[in-house]
């Protein structure tokens, strides 16, 4: 389990209790995060079907994270579990364009629901490996998250304003989420 306190401090999130909740369509790269942060190797997955939780104890150290799927079935149901939420990563397949709307859609949704207000949000652009990805700044603009990122410092907000940034990763190549932990971090208690 070393390597798993070792991935723990290294995103940030030692010495820290949090609920974290992965969120994004299907095919975004949820489960193949959550197996990597879990199992230290990738490995691409089935789409989930059902929500999955998994919670680790390590020394005084409560990670837990909920990966609910990206189906559209699965999106009726995520309701369900933003009671208690510390914290959302919302997952973009920074190469399929043509579902870039139907992202944006639901992280609108997503961020005026009332049981997820002042939970900070991190967006991972996943897929940057690939030679169609979108750039940070065309999925920002695209996203409609322009007025709204309150930067990568990780600095406190003003009260009220909920923590919202943009990453850009690959899953698949291990490269770039762990900044976006480390931001996410800032922001849990």
């Amino acid at each position: 389990m070393n390597w798993f306190w070792n991935a723990l401090s290294y995103l940030g999130l030692s010495k820290k209790s949090a609920r974290i909740i992965f969120l994004g369509l299907d095919n975004a790269g949820k489960t193949t995060l959550l197996h990597t942060l879990r199992d230290g190797r990738v490995i691409v997955h089935e789409p989930t079907r059902y929500p999955q939780a998994d919670e680790l104890v390590i020394g005084n150290i409560k990670f837990t994270t909920h990966d609910l799927g990206g189906h559209a079935a699965a999106r009726r149901l995520w309701k369900q579990y933003f009671t208690g939420a510390d914290g959302v990563v919302f997952i973009v397949d920074a190469v399929d364009r043509d579902r870039i709307p139907e992202a944006a859609e639901e992280l609108e949704s997503l961020m005026e629901d009332e049981l997820l207000k002042g939970v900070p949000f991190v967006i991972l652009g996943n897929k940057v490996d690939q030679k169609d990805a979108l750039s940070e700044a065309d999925l920002i603009q695209q996203l409609g998250l322009t007025d709204i990122l309150t930067g990568k410092d990780g600095k406190p907000v003003e009260k009220g304003q909920r923590p919202v940034e943009v990453f850009m990763c690959s899953v698949f190549r291990r490269a770039g989420y762990a900044e976006g932990f480390r931001w996410l971090s800032n922001y849990l208690n």
